[in-house]
């Protein structure tokens, strides 16, 4: 009777993990397509944005192993106007900073998000980046309200909204706002 019953516990066991296995493998099979679908849309609207963004050039992201998507580490290959093709992190901090930012509005581009919020994203970049970088968010912001936290004027200056915090006195914070006339 304790055999039997054994046995049946142990058949169960081993029915359920043939289920398991058989349901691991479906459930994989759908991420990797659902990984491949969303990896290509963020991979165009990459190279879109990075061309707007550096008013030119072109970029790619490319899976270090093609074979096993879901374990795959991501190489990002980006060529600035007027240089070679290279990886990223040969870049200047500047062009890294706004790559990182076209591979951002790239995915946000995929799936828009009612609210972002970004805490001085453009801190890096030069007056010029910042311009186009400044520029660029009037594209994003048809779909994203934006909030940004930034010390660059170029970003200031085609915000719709400012506000500031200033001590004018030690110790005495005070707020400040401004709505910007288009």
């Amino acid at each position: 009777t304790r055999y039997d019953f054994m046995y049946s516990q142990r058949k169960d066991m081993d029915e359920a993990r043939t289920k398991l296995v058989k349901i691991i493998e479906e459930v994989d099979i759908l991420m990797k397509e659902q990984f491949n679908s969303k990896f290509k849309e963020i991979r165009a609207n990459f190279k879109q944005v990075f061309r707007d963004l550096f008013e030119g050039g072109d970029a790619d992201i490319v899976l270090v192993d093609d074979t096993n998507v879901l374990e795959s580490g991501i190489d990002i290959v980006v060529q600035p106007p007027g240089k070679k093709l290279q990886n990223m992190m040969l870049l200047s901090g500047g062009e890294r900073a706004l790559t990182a930012i076209a591979l951002l509005f790239g995915i946000l581009k995929m799936h828009p998000s009612p609210f972002c919020l970004l805490d001085e994203i453009e801190a890096a970049l030069d007056d010029t980046n910042v311009y186009r970088f400044a520029h660029y968010l009037h594209v994003v912001n048809d779909n994203t309200q934006l909030l940004l936290i930034t010390h660059k004027k170029g970003t200031m200056e085609v915000a719709n909204s400012l506000y500031g915090v200033t001590m004018e006195e030690k110790g005495v914070s005070r707020t400040l706002s401004m709505k910007m006339e288009k």
